[in-house]
């Protein structure tokens, strides 16, 4: 039986799988199994993924049931002490695996392990952003704000956690991953490791946002959360709603569109939510993203990252050698 189970949810994934595939291959740490779930993919992602002489890789096909589906049939199949996912486009630093057990094998108490995350564009060329959150132990107020993991490709769960928290909710499109992670945090501490462990591959969004479903999502995520919360804490619930309305403007502007006309009005609902936001870094970042694309366009927009992104990795460079 192995230490950990690595589960690759794959739909449709050959663009990038096998990059994918060879960053958790490559792990120091060794004592694990690698779950493929073919989620009814179209093109070779079988046939491909059956062809891997590693005993370690096993396959899992199954008619399309989406991203929790997959990572639920994973779960299913799980033999390891500690779980972790990692999407069909993203990749790993060759020590993730093996910080991250020593991570929860020395704190017994703890359920959850997360790192920091690099950017990447489509290419897997950095961006310069990496995004550094600082929350451990009890995360839960942290993650009612917003989601401090970042993406579905980081953690670590000890196995117990799906015994006692449940799986991955299927009615819920968007934001899946927060939504497991709060119902964890509701039970257990997190650790963190502070580096940047994981490569986030961001994409244009090539299709429209149903953005009421997604914020449907949210907010079932949101009163769940707050369901059993105690009364002291209710007031974090507006400002829940205020950062997912940010997130979604966010969404606005990465989309192929860079709609930033519904930017605005979603920024706009994050005050009325809680004014109080307008101070924060985030509501700040928006705005000037929001000027940029509205005096500039799309392309000059693009230019504008692209050098903010430079400036950053300068600056951390400098950093660095300080």
């Amino acid at each position: 039986m192995s230490r950990v189970s690595v589960i690759i949810p794959a739909y449709n994934a050959m663009a990038y799988l096998p990059e994918t595939m060879a960053s958790v291959l490559n792990q120091n740490f060794t004592d694990f199994e690698a779950i493929v779930v073919n989620d009814g993919s179209s093109d070779e992602t079988e046939q491909w993924v059956s062809q891997i002489s590693d005993p370690r890789v096993k396959l899992v096909s199954q008619a399309n049931q989406g991203l929790s589906g997959a990572r639920n049939t994973g779960i299913k199949h799980a033999q390891g002490e500690f779980i972790t996912f990692i999407d069909g486009d993203d990749f790993w630093e060759p020590t993730k695996l093996e910080k991250q057990v020593q991570y929860l094998a020395a704190n017994p108490k703890a359920g959850l392990v997360y790192t920091w995350v690099a950017y990447v564009n489509e290419r897997g060329k950095s961006t310069g952003r990496i995004v550094k959150n600082n929350a451990e132990g009890d995360v839960w107020q942290q993650l009612t704000e917003r989601n401090i993991i970042e993406c579905g490709s980081v953690a670590m769960i000890r196995r117990e956690c799906f015994e006692t928290v449940g799986v991955f909710d299927r009615d819920i499109d968007a934001a899946q991953d927060w939504d497991m992670w709060l119902r964890i945090a509701a039970r257990y501490q997190f650790l963190l490791v502070r580096e940047p462990l994981v490569f986030y591959r961001q994409h244009a969004n090539n299709k429209s946002k149903n953005y009421a479903k997604v914020l449907e999502d949210l907010r079932t995520i949101i009163e769940r959360a707050f369901q059993a919360a105690p009364f002291e804490l209710l007031y974090l619930r507006n400002r829940s709603y205020g950062n997912v309305n940010l997130v979604v403007a966010w969404k606005c502007l990465q989309s192929s569109n860079k709609d930033y006309k519904q930017a605005s009005y979603f920024r706009s609902q994050a005050l009325k939510h809680c004014p109080q936001l307008c101070f924060s870094k985030e509501y700040i970042r928006l705005s000037l993203a929001i000027a940029v694309m509205q005096l500039f366009g799309a392309n000059r927009y693009k230019k504008f990252l692209s050098l903010m992104y430079a400036v950053r990795r300068i600056s951390s460079f400098g950093a660095a050698k300080s």
